[in-house]
């Protein structure tokens, strides 16, 4: 069963986890128009430059990575739809903002601001979902939150090249801007069970009073948790990886390849949309299917998956025939996104219920900072040195690192108490 408290269905389990995908899909929708719109704003009236036009996407980055922690640490206490609704609202007005950027410096900061709302609701939905689903059901369920990355990735894509060649790069930041604001009411509604009432028994938030003692103690035994911290160092390479490759891969196709720029976004984001939304649930579904046999199997799911990846990276980016880039692009792509359900339920599963919102906090402030808050500045950086062919074959030495670390990460587990007590699997049917 779906729902948690079988009062109605706009209360279920299945319409909180609707409402918070969806809502995800705009948040990737939002985070990748600027993708799309890469070589607009380098040849608009702002004459950026490639380091410059990094720097949108690693700005918003690092203050979301600044901020994560500090709405974690609130998620484990406080009412979590309202936190993640002033989050929708607040990256939904920064990104209409964006298109009434006169500077550089405007624009850097008005993307910049988007991070701050992106960090309320990165860092609390997935804790929500955990307090809808049981344990043997969250490979699925991240699968299908998740799958709003290519989709609302795609969306970006398509609206970003469609809107912006059609009537410019400022009304694509509109059109994907205004509509948060009706999601974030969306937001208000949602249920707030007890936390870690999916896991046999709920348990209390930590607290109700202002970010201190009790925050920084949740954070050190985060730290002291090596299954844990070698999942998110994992996933701080898949990131750099994914972050790069999704940010630059428009301007690649049309700079090394010579296809248009609407063409460009709309032959990846189809890419993307089809290998990402197939991936995410072949990876989701069998990550929990494997799950009932071995307490590591969405580590060495996600393993397995992504060292498997690598090679077709290397070879998509590298290829000068156009038939063997498709066939290697999507076949990177599909193993990667197998990955996506997988890694985030390792997440929760490996803290206690009462860490969760924290410990995704702490996953996002490491991943991006050391990931794509990194990857999209130093791809452009080494563009400008170089040629952007030569850059971006940076990305599948990240994505070898994290197939490894993962694996790591799995043999850790075993060992570990909270795997054995917290995520053991359910016996085989």
């Amino acid at each position: 069963m779906l729902d948690f408290a079988p009062k109605s269905w706009f209360k279920s389990a299945g319409w909180g986890l609707g409402v918070l995908s969806f809502i995800n899909l705009f948040n990737y929708l939002d985070r990748y128009l600027v993708s799309a719109l890469v070589e607009r704003l380098k040849h608009s009236e702002l004459a950026l430059s490639d380091a410059e036009l990094g720097s949108l996407m690693s700005s918003f980055l690092l203050v979301y990575t600044l901020a994560a922690p500090v709405f974690g640490a609130l998620g484990d206490r406080r009412a979590r739809p309202r936190l993640i609704a002033f989050g929708v609202a607040c990256w939904s007005v920064a990104t209409a903002l964006s298109g009434l950027a006169g500077s550089y410096i405007a624009l850097l900061a008005a993307r910049a601001s988007v991070g701050i709302g992106e960090a309320a609701y990165g860092t609390i939905a997935p804790s929500l979902l955990s307090d809808y689903f049981p344990m043997e059901k969250r490979g699925r369920v991240m699968a299908i939150f998740f799958c709003a990355i290519p989709v609302g990735s795609a969306l970006g894509y398509v609206v970003g090249g469609s809107v912006g060649a059609h009537f410019g790069w400022r009304t694509a930041f509109f059109v994907a801007g205004i509509p948060g604001l009706a999601l974030a009411l969306l937001c208000l509604g949602l249920q707030d069970p007890p936390r870690g009432s999916q896991d046999g028994a709920a348990a209390k938030p930590p607290g109700t009073g202002g970010i201190g003692s009790a925050t920084k103690a949740t954070y050190v035994l985060l730290l002291k948790n090596r299954p844990y911290v070698l999942t998110v160092l994992g996933y701080a390479a898949y990131t750099f990886a994914m972050g790069g490759l999704a940010y630059w891969m428009p301007a690649f196709l049309e700079r090394v390849r010579g296809i248009s720029p609407e063409k460009s976004t709309v032959q990846f984001g189809e890419i993307v949309v089809i290998t990402g939304f197939l991936g995410t649930f072949i990876g989701g579904w069998l990550g929990d299917y494997c799950a009932r046999f071995s307490r590591q199997a969405y580590l060495t799911v996600s393993a397995a998956a992504t060292l498997l990846a690598a090679p077709f990276v290397w070879f998509a980016l590298t290829t000068a025939s156009s038939t063997t880039y498709v066939t290697c692009m999507v076949i990177a792509q599909l193993l990667m996104f197998l990955s996506t359900g997988p890694i985030n339920a390792s997440i929760v599963n490996l803290v206690l219920p009462t860490q969760r919102a924290s410990a995704v906090a702490l996953e996002v402030f490491a991943i991006h900072l050391l990931g794509d808050a990194i990857s999209p500045y130093l791809i452009g950086a080494l563009s400008d040195a170089s040629s952007l062919r030569e850059a971006v074959k940076i990305v599948p030495v990240a994505v070898v690192v994290a197939g490894a670390i993962w694996a790591w990460a799995a043999l850790a587990q075993a060992r570990h108490p909270l795997s054995t007590s917290q995520a053991a699997p359910s016996s085989p049917p």
